[in-house]
């Protein structure tokens, strides 16, 4: 096979993950516009940096322990501002904006003070809570989207801004406390 076909061949087989960039919608993900399955749709490919590689994320060397970081082949704008960089933690997608200060988004985006300390900044609400049933076991299911903003140590004057997706259990309903025990009848004098 010559290097030109091999090469040919290579390309075509990243096609098909390059013709899924379509669906992956990153601004409406970050601006929690999409669903937990959307979310979910990225996940196979931030895990696999050929996959990240043929749909426009280069993955960067991880400079912080909880977050994979990739950038862009084609800025976005999120929340009014542009920016090149994006972070996967966990359920999280987050937009890395060149914002030191992310009081003012905050204020704009209506988010709830969580944290706000000269170290540290952390706010978020949130905007859907519905009730689903797991497909694959049939339990019921709370799905969750909250909106955050919140500043690392590891990126100094910038802002993570983003979406959490998860799928949780609902929360447990409180035991009934134990029925009361009779008391037992006063016993009998005796003799009486």
């Amino acid at each position: 096979m010559t290097t030109c076909a091999g090469l040919c061949l290579a390309l075509s087989a990243l096609l098909p993950a390059t013709g899924s960039a379509a669906a992956l919608d990153l601004p409406a993900l970050i601006e929690c516009r999409q669903g937990l399955a959307d979310y979910n749709a990225l996940a196979p490919v931030v895990a696999d940096p050929l996959k990240a590689v043929a749909n426009g994320l280069q993955p960067l060397p991880q400079t912080n322990a909880f977050m994979s970081e990739f950038r862009l082949a084609t800025p976005l704008t999120v929340f009014g501002q542009r920016t090149e960089y994006l972070a996967i933690a966990g359920a999280s997608i987050m937009a890395i904006l060149d914002l030191p200060d992310p009081r003012p988004l905050a204020r704009t985006l209506a988010l709830e003070d969580g944290v706000d300390t000269p170290e540290k900044f952390m706010a978020g609400r949130e905007l859907v809570s519905r009730d689903v049933t797991d497909p694959v076991t049939g339990e019921p299911m709370i799905e969750s989207v909250i909106l955050s903003l919140s500043t690392v140590k590891t990126h100094p004057g910038k802002t993570l801004a983003g979406c959490t997706y998860s799928l949780d259990l609902p929360p447990e309903a409180p035991e009934a406390p134990p029925a009361p025990v009779p008391a037992a009848p006063p016993a009998a004098a005796a003799g009486r």
